[in-house]
């Protein structure tokens, strides 16, 4: 996307964004770290969300009620703890496109990708192997690597990595397909990040979806950098499996409970194995204390142990905001912020950089990932120094997301114009 401004008009440009802009109250909804009295530019959105204002009032909510009620709370409290994962599911449902029986907040993202893969990862001699993208998030590799050695089976010949081709930094739809289609009487499980965390370079999940179905594997993904911040249709898609964890783009706070997302079709299907836990247990007769697991007919049949109640409670805050904006707002304000950071960016010669993300909006989300030639690190310090929270990762990458539910235009005109004075 070309964002059709000069030079001249860069600032007032921002502003009249920013006046237009229909997401700008909702900025006030959110608590922004202090840098010599100000606000500071914060563009960490995709490693930690900020905390919204009225988070503080769902946690004392809860206090309240335990104090109140003791043990009585699970059915007594306000929203009674017994129920409380109920409480988020047509929020989610919403979020990734999904039936409300396919969604379910509960535990977080590693723990939740292993009991998944132990569903839907069920390698015969025949079919094993696990094709996913190089340079996944570390946690994803580690579950990967490990959930193959469980199977008694070797990670180097187990697990294909997709990788960019030399001197690219993205990796094509074609790779995929033909990674798949070379593999295709071998492998069980395609297993993708919905953005790459490093590049942020987004995937075409409806066709990776299809490629995988195609070969007769099952196609699950990571969508810890692309919930909150892409538009998904996990059910049209038909994924068989997601998981995602909420204190990126959903700012629910360090640590925050996670999600998943299970076809319906595979819900209903008693025998997918899935590890039995109480709070997965039927709820009409988990009272009944009896042996015997029955899984309930929807996602909470994945769930282990009751909700963590003190640890939803922001979820819930940051959530009833999503509610009231809307992904498609979202995504819309999205694809013009990000394209004016772009634009500006791209003004900057002195300092040697390239954005390694996809310059195609529809290949990318918020992110922008800078791969610095040299003086990287430094250049980062010194956006420290005047109060920009950006993240870096080695071994030269300066990320920056421009989040549209809190971040201004003028945020990143002010960026960049840091940026630009960094010798």
């Amino acid at each position: 996307m070309q964002t059709n401004i000069s030079n001249t008009n860069i600032r007032l440009y921002a502003k009249e964004r920013d006046d237009a802009d229909f997401l700008s109250s909702y900025r006030d909804k959110f608590l922004f770290p202090q840098h010599q009295g100000k606000d500071v530019i914060y563009l960490c959105g995709n490693s930690l969300g900020l905390q919204p204002k009225n988070a503080i009032e769902y946690f004392v909510q809860e206090l309240n009620d335990w104090a109140e009620y003791g043990v009585e709370g699970h059915f007594k409290s306000k929203r009674p703890w017994f129920s409380y994962h109920h409480f988020f599911t047509k929020s989610l449902a919403t979020l990734v496109g999904a039936k409300e029986t396919e969604v379910v907040a509960m535990n977080t993202l590693t723990v939740n990708l292993h009991l998944l893969m132990l569903s839907f990862y069920r390698p015969t001699k025949q079919r094993y192997k696990i094709i996913m993208e190089a340079g996944a998030f570390p946690s994803d590799m580690y579950a990967v690597e490990t959930q193959v050695k469980m199977h008694g089976l070797n990670p180097e010949d187990a697990i294909i990595e997709i990788a960019p081709a030399k001197g690219e930094h993205c990796i094509t739809q074609e790779a995929i397909e033909e990674a798949i289609k070379k593999h295709k009487n071998k492998v069980a499980l395609v297993l993708f990040g919905g953005v790459n965390y490093y590049t942020g370079q987004y995937f075409d999940i409806k066709q990776i979806v299809e490629l995988a179905h195609r070969v007769g594997a099952y196609a699950g993904f990571d969508l810890a950098h692309a919930v909150g911040n892409k538009v998904l249709h996990l059910h049209d898609w038909k994924v068989d499996f997601a998981c995602w964890c909420t204190y990126k783009y959903l700012n629910s706070g360090p640590g925050a409970v996670g999600g998943i997302f299970v076809q319906e079709k595979h819900t209903k299907d008693e025998n997918i194995f899935r590890l039995g836990g109480w709070w997965g247990h039927d709820e009409k007769t988990r009272f009944k204390m009896k042996k015997g697991f029955k899984p309930t007919k929807n996602a909470s049949s994945w769930q282990m142990s009751n909700a963590q109640i003190l640890n939803m409670a922001a979820h819930r805050a940051s959530l009833d905001i999503f509610d009231e904006v809307g992904m498609n707002k979202l995504a819309e304000k999205s694809l013009h912020l990000t394209a004016y950071a772009e634009f500006l960016l791209k003004q900057i010669t002195h300092l040697k950089f390239e954005i390694i993300t996809p310059s195609n909006p529809i290949e990318r989300g918020c992110q922008l990932s800078l791969l610095f030639k040299s003086k990287g690190k430094e250049v980062f310090e010194a956006l420290q120094k005047n109060g920009v929270v950006a993240d870096w990762r080695e071994p030269n990458v300066i990320r920056i997301a421009p989040v549209p539910l809190y971040n201004s235009f003028e945020d990143v005109y002010t960026f960049c114009e840091i940026m630009k004075h960094v010798k």
